[in-house]
């Protein structure tokens, strides 16, 4: 199950378990996961994208690792709403996500990599480490937002 609503997403759920949340870029992935009770998501490790295949394979192996019963998948929309160039391309890996056989929220990313840019610019964190820790920071961000609603459904 596909879905942008987090009534029928929290229907889909098992009444507890980790969730992970995944900021697909063109060429990382970003990863996190937040606790059973769902009350705090944590950035996880960045996957350097390939072939869809080997990209399916190593979230799979994380979703076993993790115990994970759901997925968060960020939407990336223009800021009007509307869906920008790489909507379609999420889109596209989110239904063939869809083979894991876990339910999926499609959640509205449009100010997370500038919301963790900005955090950690405050943090002094440098160029460099920003770089490398963006995309699983984007995927925190992406599901925390998720479950903060999802605990108010």
């Amino acid at each position: 199950m596909i879905t942008e609503n987090t009534g029928e997403y929290y229907a889909a759920l098992p009444d507890a378990g980790r969730l992970m949340g995944l900021d697909v870029g063109s060429k990382t992935i970003g990863t996190a996961f937040c606790d059973a009770g769902w009350s705090f998501a944590t950035a996880a490790k960045t996957i350097k994208r390939r072939k869809f295949g080997q990209d399916r394979a190593t979230i799979v192996q994380l979703i076993q690792e993790q115990a994970v019963t759901g997925l968060v998948i960020g939407l990336p929309l223009n800021l009007d709403g509307t869906n920008s160039p790489q909507t379609q391309s999420v889109r596209s890996f989110t239904q063939n996500m869809q083979g894991v056989g876990l339910p999926i929220l499609l959640w509205d990313e449009r100010w997370s990599t500038q919301a963790v840019e900005r955090a950690l610019v405050e943090q002094d964190v440098s160029r460099g480490k920003r770089a490398e820790r963006i995309d699983s920071s984007a995927a925190a961000y992406i599901l925390q937002g998720a479950i903060d609603a999802l605990v108010n459904v």
